[in-house]
Order: C-alpha cells, then structure tokens, then sequence
C-alpha cells in the first residue's frame, strides 16, 4: 500500500505534464509557443479605390475624393424616422409636455430646508430657475430644464459644488 501511493502521484503528476504539440501545415511549433499564418484566409481587395488607400496609408497622405462623383444611400430610413419624430411631436403639442431633465438638489419632509436650499441655490448660482415642489410626503427642490443630459450636465457640475448629493432626474417639462 505504501508503494501505490507515491506511483500513483507520480503517474498524476505526470500526466499533467505540458506535451508537445505538433503543429499541421499550418502551424508551427516555434520555442514553446505556437504560431499560425493566416494571411491565406485574408480576403484579398483588388478595386482601384482599396489600392489608392494602401498607397496613401503606405505614404502617410490623404485620399482625395472626387467630389463630382455622388454616390446615393442605398438603406436610409429617413421617410420612416421622419414619420415616428412627427408622431412622437403631435403627442408632445397635445399633452403639452416634452420629455426632458432637470437637477434635483433637495428631497425631503421639512418645508424649511426645502426653502433654505432654494435660497442658497439662488444666491449661489442666480441665472438658475429653482423651484419647490410638495409630492406628498416630500419637498423637492428642482432647478433647471434641460432637453438632454448633456445640457443638465452643464448646470448640474456648477450646482454640485454647492450641492454634492444632486441628481439629474427625468421630468416632463411643460411646454410654454
């Protein structure tokens, strides 16, 4: 029995051994490390533009268009987004909001902080339009109406010095 178990470790052991691999055509077996040359496979592009590229990137310039050459777009979706944007437009006239962001600076249950930080926001940063809504049980303090995120970013970087816990929140801005 005592004989059986170092045989056995070592048949283990070397059966977890790296082997070596021989490669096929294709590859090759270079220093432990396997290599493949795929370049055969590689589509080949033979237009007159593709070699133009090549040449240009080999030079380091730039291609240069023919611009009296116009080439239409072949899978636009133009007529089928213009339909969605317009319907999406007729609900927003009809509903009298837009979908869009603003700034959240406060949210809470007491009427006094909510309206000591509208005061601080407007001493703070006067060209921002804050207000102070009560959704029961809490009073939010909003500021800015934006479009996009990207617009509210702006404002929200100024307002986060003051305010680090804001938040640009989704809102239905009314439409005037």
């Amino acid at each position: 029995m005592r004989l059986i178990i170092p045989i056995v470790a070592l048949l283990i052991v070397g059966g977890c051994a790296s082997k070596v691999i021989t490669s096929g055509p294709s590859g090759t077996k270079e220093g432990g490390k396997y290599s493949e040359d795929l370049s055969i496979l590689r589509a080949q592009s033979t237009s007159a533009v593709d070699t133009a590229k090549n040449i240009a990137v080999a030079k380091n310039t730039e291609v240069k268009r023919d611009p009296s050459k116009y080439v239409e777009a072949r899978h636009t979706v133009n007529q089928s987004l213009d339909v969605v944007l317009d319907s999406i437009n007729r609900y927003n006239l009809s509903h009298g909001v837009v979908d869009g962001f603003t700034i959240q600076l406060y949210s809470g249950g007491k009427r006094e902080e909510a309206l000591n930080v509208k005061k601080q926001i407007s001493a703070a940063l006067p060209h921002l339009e804050t207000d102070v809504q009560f959704v029961q049980p809490n009073f939010r303090v909003r500021t800015g109406k934006y479009m996009n995120k990207l617009e509210a970013h702006k404002d929200y970087m100024a307002v986060k010095k003051y305010f680090p816990s804001a938040i640009i929140i989704p809102e239905r801005i009314p439409i005037n």
